[in-house]
């Protein structure tokens, strides 16, 4: 079900019955929030037994479904007031720990997101450990520079070995903060969130949301 943050950004979340421990927030990709993820946020929380709640990264603009608009748009997306709305989700969520997962641009900002305390454990999948050059700004920090400053051992990195936003050199410096790379060989960019990608590998995406699930339950 959709809701507003106090921010004015958007936000689906789900949540299982009961009173969950875990409230688990989500950063997409950089289409954003749409039915896809209307409908894993569902099945995360009916599966995972988890508060779930996936954030906008575009709050207030209308990008289209094309991905040129929102390529250029995200050097306009500012790290601390992205991390602000993360941090009001997890507020609306109300549980006792907050996990972070995210994919694609939002696997970026899940590493970007160590720096905070508030995510007890995060899962970021196939991230890009180095900014784009069209991506830099004023108002975006290397995902690196978070991730030396903060809290590294949190992060559970999901990488493709054909992945081209992850070359082995930025895997290797991902490795060096402390962070635990799950590394599948054959995954290219994206290939486990959206079954319906050319880049979608069914038993790599199985095995890499089972460790993400694992690595995200354990948090306290």
């Amino acid at each position: 079900m959709r809701h507003t943050l106090p921010s004015g950004t958007d936000v689906e979340i789900a949540r299982p019955s009961g009173s969950p421990r875990i409230g688990l927030v989500v950063t997409p990709d950089i289409f954003g929030l749409r039915p896809l993820y209307d409908n894993l946020v569902s099945q995360w929380a009916t599966e995972w037994g988890m508060a779930v709640a996936a954030v906008d990264p575009f709050p207030g603009k209308d990008l289209g479904a094309d991905i040129e608009p929102r390529y250029a748009a995200v050097k306009d997306i500012d790290d601390d007031k992205h991390l602000s709305d993360l941090h009001e989700a997890a507020d609306m969520l109300n549980t006792p720990v907050t996990v972070l997962m995210g994919f694609c641009m939002g696997g970026m900002y899940c590493f970007k997101s160590a720096r905070s305390n508030r995510f007890a454990r995060i899962a970021s999948f196939y991230g890009m450990i180095t900014l784009p050059e069209a991506w830099r700004s004023a108002g975006q920090v290397e995902p690196l520079q978070y991730l030396e400053a903060g809290n590294a051992a949190s992060v559970l990195a999901i990488i493709g070995g054909k992945d081209h936003y992850t070359p082995a050199h930025d895997v290797d410096a991902l490795r060096a903060t402390g962070a635990t790379i799950a590394f599948y060989p054959e995954g290219e960019h994206a290939f486990a969130h959206d079954a319906t990608r050319p880049a979608h590998r069914a038993e790599d995406a199985a095995d890499a949301f089972r460790r993400a699930k694992e690595w995200l339950s354990e948090a306290k």
